[in-house]
């Protein structure tokens, strides 16, 4: 069974591609005709398209990776920041930090800087400072919370992006093909879905398009983690199973290294009996 169904992706307004003079042509396979001067995208290729998406993304969480989604465009952050602290998943929906895949390290050090000024107000450190010292930390808190405070669980590279407006996110997506990491989108008829890996065509730049494709595909990557979850359980289990008998195999084996024992000593006690007589 399909993730989305036709209907729901018709109300969604998914179908509806941007005017035909802004048209990509590397869109055309995706294109199923054009009304009024707007293209109008396919949707049973979109539906197929979210299922193979949702099936990969869905085995990267079951196997615990991280999926990193952007979305910065005003209509579609608020669905995907919603969507994706639900699993659990980094986000950045405000503007891109250059540089935030390639050079990791150092957004890393602007994140480990946030966390060392929660310790300073936790210690009491903070309340020693000056007025003016105290009012220029803070401003440096909320301004790195602003762009980095939905990835400080990020410790290492994301194992895939997710985006939305493939036009609006090109420095992200430049960044994840540099490094090989795929990349998942959601692309209108103006974009180029070469550099893209797992092409869902679609409208973005509503935002009931957004909600349906970005919650169909959190939907199956919640599946994998709770999956994982349910397997972690069976692991911890069976191994609990295994103390119990490993403890009788352990006291199999010293019975019968005992009875060994006991058989050779009664063995060479026999023979010195016989060497006496």
């Amino acid at each position: 069974m399909s993730r989305v169904n036709f209907d729901q992706l018709l109300e969604a307004g998914v179908h509806f591609g941007h005017l035909k003079r802004k048209w990509n042509p590397a869109m055309a396979p995706y294109i199923f005709m054009e009304r009024n001067g707007i293209h109008i995208i396919d949707l049973y290729k979109t539906v197929a398209k979210v299922d193979e998406a949702a099936e990969v993304l869905k085995n990267l969480a079951k196997q615990g990776k991280k999926v990193l989604f952007v979305a910065t465009k005003k209509q579609a952050k608020q669905v995907v920041a919603d969507k994706a602290a639900s699993i659990g998943m980094p986000y950045v929906i405000e503007r891109w930090p250059g540089g935030m895949l390639t050079n990791f390290p150092t957004i890393r050090k602007a994140i480990k800087k946030m966390n060392t000024i929660d310790k300073m107000t936790k210690d009491g450190t903070f309340d020693n400072l000056s007025k003016r010292e105290k009012l220029q930390i803070t401003r440096q808190r909320a301004k790195l919370e602003k762009t980095l405070g939905s990835i400080v669980d990020l410790t290492r590279l994301p194992s895939a992006l997710f985006v939305v407006d493939v036009m609006k996110e090109h420095i992200a997506v430049r960044e994840a093909n540099r490094l090989g990491i795929p990349v998942f989108a959601m692309v209108d008829t103006n974009s180029d879905p070469a550099n893209i890996d797992y092409v869902i065509p679609a409208n973005d730049d509503a935002t009931k398009s957004v909600e349906v494709i970005v919650g169909a595909i959190c939907e199956a990557m919640n599946e994998g983690l709770q999956e994982r979850k349910a397997e972690k359980v069976d692991t911890e289990a069976a191994g609990e199973g295994e103390a119990p008998k490993r403890e009788r195999k352990a006291k199999a084996a010293k019975r019968t290294k005992k009875d060994e024992d006991d058989a050779l000593n009664a063995n060479v006690a026999d023979k010195f009996t016989k060497v006496e007589e």
